[in-house]
């Protein structure tokens, strides 16, 4: 099933690498998004599964950004080079993977977000740190 796709993003590489790796998953990369004011103009979308980093182009406004479309129903996964500024999490976060990635690791927390979002039972795979 084709998922919705936000990517909270400000290195242009990183992000363009996601939508590949999301587009050749099957699901719709919908926009990037590399700071909040950006951002603003998503928060009405209808949005799946939102792929956020913490520090962006105007600081650290992921975490905002994240609580957010969470507090919207948007099951958000965190990517990010500082896992450890995320605490136990945020509410409405699924969890965090740590930068540097891979494709396999993208894809794998993808799937499992994904299938917590539509109740299915899934794993969690190697990667990606739960939050609670």
């Amino acid at each position: 099933m084709s998922a919705r796709i936000l990517i909270v993003e400000d290195e242009m590489l990183v992000a363009l690498e996601l939508e590949c790796i999301l587009g050749d998953l099957g699901h719709h990369p919908i926009g990037i998004v590399p700071d909040l004011e950006s951002a603003n103009a998503f928060f009405e979308e209808s949005i799946d599964l939102a792929l956020v980093d913490l520090n962006l182009r105007d600081g650290l406004t992921g975490p905002e950004i994240g609580q957010r479309l969470g507090a919207r129903g948007v099951t958000v996964v965190f990517i990010t080079a500082n896992p450890r500024l995320l605490g136990q999490g945020l509410a409405g976060a699924i969890g965090v993977i740590a930068k540097p990635t891979d494709e396999g690791t993208v894809k794998a927390a993808v799937d499992y977000a994904l299938g917590v979002r539509d109740g299915r039972q899934v794993t969690p795979p190697r990667g990606l740190k739960l939050f609670g």
